[in-house]
């Protein structure tokens, strides 16, 4: 499983359209700003994060990964 680039943008843009803040992510949710930098990178976040982001997003899992059969 690899995390999308595409995905990310959808993560950010529902974080505007609740007013929640990437300050907010860190210090009001737990999630670690590195953790924030390596979505930014396309790199590999834990399965708690995503648990964590879709719970804060209200969103499923399948609107932040998607499986890559290529790699």
């Amino acid at each position: 499983m690899r995390y999308v680039n595409d995905y990310l943008c959808s993560v950010f843009r529902n974080t505007q359209k609740r007013n929640i803040t990437k300050y907010q992510l860190i210090f009001n949710h737990g999630i670690p700003a590195n953790t924030l930098q390596c979505m930014l990178n396309g790199e590999a976040i834990t399965t708690k994060t995503i648990d964590t982001l879709c719970f804060i997003l209200e969103c499923e899992t399948s609107d932040i990964i998607k499986h890559d059969n290529s790699q």
